[in-house]
């Protein structure tokens, strides 16, 4: 067992106890802020995906993670109201199914939008991605029959077979439970020749493309499921917020999934959910203290791009076996 691969199992172990020791003495809070940040660290894995193994800096991964949450809120208000979304089809407070849609929905918006951006590169592939992005942000805004730029509240919390989601607890396990399954995913891809032509093309284009395989097509199917990843973690963010808003669709959004990683470790396997854990303790210790814990955050970033470059977990395993 590598040394990474003891601190992996370790972040797992701790990230899955805290909570059930938690609800263990009645502490319901600390349950929740687990579950924030499984789901953030969740988002990060699809963004990592691009990131992390093909170099694609994108910007706008908040629209896909606010056009997951839309999908489910939209399906659950439908449901509520027993109203047809449209042609008579229905709403649903079905988890799998909102789930479904929201990966679904994310990967129809990307594969325009990476066919597109994906013909650039450097600073014109991260702006035009953050265009596309503050486009579908301003379109919600402009959405009044969702709630424009109020947001749009989810008054029950949708339902899981055999569980009762309504608990702290048990929407834990369910996130948690997705969260291992993407991670799983991450390393299946990262260890096949799909995710070798993935990092090919990062490294150089020009070869890849020299024996016989096209870099565009690689870099737009991994862009795809990167969004659909981060779709599925939209989802499951306005289920536990019980609200989504134009927010999600923010380019702060993007910001702070690309700060994940850069916390954790870029193109590392439990990098988005170290950083997701590191993020999430300090928005709530530093945010007791202070309004301005993001300028301590800042000094924090700025510490790892200069001397540790690997992130957090670079600093405790060294080189990843990728890179």
């Amino acid at each position: 067992m590598t040394r990474e691969t003891a601190i992996n199992l370790l972040l797992a172990a701790l990230l899955l106890a805290l909570p059930l020791i938690a609800a263990g003495i009645g502490e319901p809070f600390y349950v929740t802020l687990a579950t924030r940040v499984v789901v953030l660290a969740l988002a990060a894995v699809g963004l990592n995906l691009a990131l992390g193994l093909g170099g694609l800096l994108s910007f706008g991964h908040a629209a896909f993670f606010g056009l997951g949450g839309y999908a489910a809120g939209i399906l659950a208000t439908h449901a509520f109201n027993a109203e047809p979304l449209f042609a008579g089809i229905p709403g649903t407070t079905s988890m799998p199914l909102i789930w479904l849609v929201a990966i679904a929905v994310a990967g129809l918006v990307a594969l325009p939008i990476g066919a597109i951006s994906l013909r650039t590169t450097g600073v014109y592939f991260i702006m035009i991605t953050l265009a596309f992005a503050q486009m579908i942000y301003y379109f919600a805004i402009s959405w009044p029959a969702y709630g424009g730029e109020d947001g749009l509240s989810i008054y029950v919390r949708n339902s899981f077979p055999g569980l009762n989601t309504a608990q702290p607890l048990p929407y834990f396990l369910i996130c948690f439970a997705v969260l291992i399954a993407a991670l799983l995913l991450f390393r299946l891809i990262e260890g096949s020749r799909f995710g070798s032509a993935v990092q090919a093309a990062r490294q150089n284009g020009v070869r890849l493309a020299a024996v016989g395989i096209p870099p565009f097509r690689i870099r737009l199917v991994a862009f795809v499921l990167s969004a659909m990843i981060t779709g599925l973690a939209g989802a499951l963010y306005a289920d536990l917020n019980r609200f989504v808003g134009p927010s999600m669709l923010s380019w702060h959004m993007s910001g702070e999934l690309m700060v994940l990683i850069i916390l954790g470790g870029k193109g590392r396997l439990f990098g988005p959910v170290a950083g997701a854990m590191i993020f999430v303790c300090l928005e709530y210790v530093l945010g007791g203290i202070t309004e301005r814990w993001q300028f301590f955050l800042g000094l924090i970033l700025l510490g790892i791009v200069l001397f540790a470059r690997g992130g957090f977990l670079g600093l405790l395993s060294g080189k990843p076996r990728h890179v």
